[in-house]
């Protein structure tokens, strides 16, 4: 039987009088890889922020396990949904482990330490993102690309069932965009977390996901497996550009190439 974990029920949000997200509505399936697309100014990052309640959310909008989710606590919702932000900045110098610990955060007491289960869990993370070697260097001594996988693995340290991401592989070099990309997946498969990502790359989401939820001045044109939804004529509706669509070799999946 399917479960929806997340639902959107005409999501209407304003930035001051102008619409930003215009009667968006969602199903996210349990245990599927979601990538929202669309251009620059689409909505997108403010779709994600109202999943995780990072803006003030509308009641009767979006629901969490069938719950509204204006009606949930911060801590609930932290231990069903972990994010990794757009922004990455730190503003204190803590050491790289410590910022994954903070993942454990939700299911500690308010005076609870650490036990050796978390440090478990935190090794396991750094681990899975490359990490483990820097767990002692300062997060504002790290590269861009080094922060970002630092700020990943305590959303897997966190160990929610949904997992939201915002641009993920903004900062990194292209080794570890596809990297990082296959750990998320993996998770996805491996344990059947729901994945929910902002990717600005068209390929890199076509590869990876499952569903691909098409945004535009903040209303969904289509929402499908990425065959469906990467059309020409989608793309040139969307992004005003023609392109070539031909089939991944490995994948199978649709690769565009622009056409000059």
């Amino acid at each position: 039987m399917k479960r929806f974990p997340v639902i959107i029920k005409n999501l209407n949000w304003y930035f001051g009088k102008e619409q930003i997200l215009d009667r968006v509505n969602i199903q996210v399936q349990e245990g599927k890889f979601y990538s929202i697309i669309g251009p620059n100014g689409s909505g997108k990052t403010t779709l994600l922020k109202n999943i995780n309640r990072l803006l003030y959310t509308p009641q009767d909008a979006v629901f969490l396990d069938k719950e509204d989710l204006t009606r949930l606590s911060h801590r609930k919702i932290a231990k069903k949904m972990a994010i990794v932000p757009q922004n990455t900045e730190i503003d204190f110098s803590f050491e790289a482990m410590d910022i994954v610990m903070m993942g454990r955060t939700p299911y500690l007491g308010r005076f609870e330490e650490e036990g050796k289960e978390d440090f478990k869990i935190v090794k396991e993370a750094m681990e899975m993102t490359n990490t483990w070697s820097l767990r002692h260097q300062n997060i504002d001594t790290l590269s861009g690309g080094e922060r970002q996988r630092v700020i990943v693995a305590r959303a897997i340290a966190q160990q929610t069932p949904i997992l939201l991401l915002d641009e993920p592989i903004s900062h990194l070099d292209l080794q570890y965009q596809h990297e990082l990309m296959k750990v998320v997946r993996g998770l996805n498969q491996q344990k059947k977390t729901t994945v929910i990502a902002v990717l600005h790359d068209l390929n890199i989401a076509a590869q990876y996901s499952d569903i691909l939820i098409l945004l535009h001045e903040g209303s969904i044109v289509m929402m499908d497996e990425p065959a469906k939804v990467l059309t020409k004529q989608n793309i040139r509706e969307v992004y005003g550009i023609d392109v070539h669509i031909i089939e991944h070799p490995s994948t199978k999946k649709p690769h565009i190439i622009p056409i000059g």
